[in-house]
C-alpha cells in the first residue's frame, strides 16, 4: 500500500503513512508540545467547577460524578481536535526535497 503523504510503496500505519513520514511527523510535532496546556486547563476548570464546587455548595453527589466524566471528555475531545489540526497543518507544509518521490 502506498503512503498517502509521499506516495512511496511501503507498509503504511493506521493513518496511511510510511515509517519515514511518521518519523518526520513525530519530530515536527515535538515543537508543539505546549498544545496540551489548554485542554488540561479547560478539563481542570470543568472538573473543579462541576465535580468539586457544586457538591460543596449542596448539589447532589451524582452531579460530581458527572463532572468527572465531563472534565475528562473535555480534555480528550480538545486534545483530539488539536491533534487533528496539527496533522492537517503538517500535511499542508511543503515536503523537504529528500522526501519527494522519485520519477522512475
Amino acid at each position: 500500500m502506498a503512503c498517502t503523504r509521499c506516495h512511496v510503496e511501503a507498509p503504511a500505519s493506521k493513518q496511511g503513512w510510511c515509517v519515514e513520514c511518521e518519523r518526520a511527523y513525530d519530530s515536527w510535532i515535538r515543537g508543539y508540545a505546549g498544545d496540551i496546556v489548554v485542554p488540561v486547563l479547560a478539563g481542570m476548570g470543568i472538573l473543579t467547577t462541576i465535580a468539586m464546587l457544586l457538591p460543596f455548595l449542596g448539589v447532589g453527589p451524582l452531579i460530581g460524578t458527572v463532572g468527572v466524566f465531563a472534565g475528562f471528555g473535555t480534555l480528550a475531545g480538545m486534545f483530539r481536535l488539536r491533534r487533528r489540526k496539527r496533522r492537517q497543518q503538517f500535511l499542508a507544509g511543503a515536503l523537504p526535497r529528500a522526501y519527494l518521490p522519485s520519477k522512475t
